[in-house]
């Protein structure tokens, strides 16, 4: 039986498409996954792990007044994140996460364990919202495994 990370790397290169990540919360996780698989290199171009907003607004291209509307954990930001990312990184799709993995950095409004994963393609950018309940390292597992199986669940329905 293959990985989730190995069924992404059929499904790339059976489509010829390409694939990067913009990490946050996970620190370079989904990227630690994917690159596990020999030959990943036909379809991974690589990373960009924008930890503080200083580099999501520099380097990734995500606009300041979306991070101080709306915080850098929000639906608005990781699809930002994942779309400057698909076009900073020259891919096909794009994955992205923001979250807040623990034990602290939460708010009233974003508890400790929620995190947005994003994913553009050139059929559109997209989000999704999800809590975690473990510790900081299950969380950031957690957040990075979901990421990498809603892409290969996308991977799936392209050609439906």
């Amino acid at each position: 039986m293959q990985s989730i990370e190995q069924d992404i790397g059929c499904l790339l290169i059976q489509k010829g498409l390409t694939l990067g990540v913009v990490e946050s919360a996970t620190g370079g996780l989904i990227s630690q996954f994917i690159t596990d698989v020999a030959g990943s290199s036909d379809y991974y171009k690589g990373s960009i792990t924008a930890y503080s907003n200083q580099v999501k607004i520099c380097l990734v291209g995500i606009s300041e007044d979306t991070i101080r509307k709306y915080g850098a954990v929000s639906p608005q930001v990781v699809e930002q994140m994942a779309e400057s990312g698909r076009k900073v990184l020259d891919v096909d799709i794009c994955l992205a996460d923001s979250g807040i993995a623990g034990p602290g950095g939460a708010t009233q409004a974003k508890p400790v364990g929620i995190f947005y994963i994003g994913l553009s393609h050139k059929t559109g950018t997209f989000s999704r919202e999800y809590y975690f309940k473990g510790n900081r390292q299950q969380n950031k597992r957690a957040a990075a495994k979901t990421a990498l199986s809603w892409l290969r669940e996308y991977l799936l329905g392209l050609d439906k």
